[in-house]
């Protein structure tokens, strides 16, 4: 994964799922994308430890990408493109 800023990639929309445990980070980001045009980013903020797997686990299985994982020491913050299926 690159080291992406957000000043890099147009953010479309930020979602802070911090402190939020497995499934809730990767149900509301789907529920963010699902809303989200083609194209458009997620800026997806999760503190649980196993979001560094499930998340792009989600944008596999949906058709995203990941274009960044940032961490930021007890946060990471993940850049998702919503793909065009």
């Amino acid at each position: 994964m690159t080291q992406t800023t957000s000043t890099q990639v147009q953010v479309t929309e930020t979602l802070d799922c911090s402190g939020l445990l497995c499934p809730l980070p990767v149900y509301k980001a789907g529920v963010v994308l699902n809303r989200l045009a083609s194209g458009e980013v997620l800026e997806l903020i999760a503190t649980d430890p196993g979001s560094l797997e499930d998340v792009p686990a989600m944008a596999r299985q949906r058709g995203d990408t990941v274009l960044s994982v940032i961490d930021e020491g007890t946060a990471h913050r993940f850049l998702i493109r919503k793909g065009t299926a």
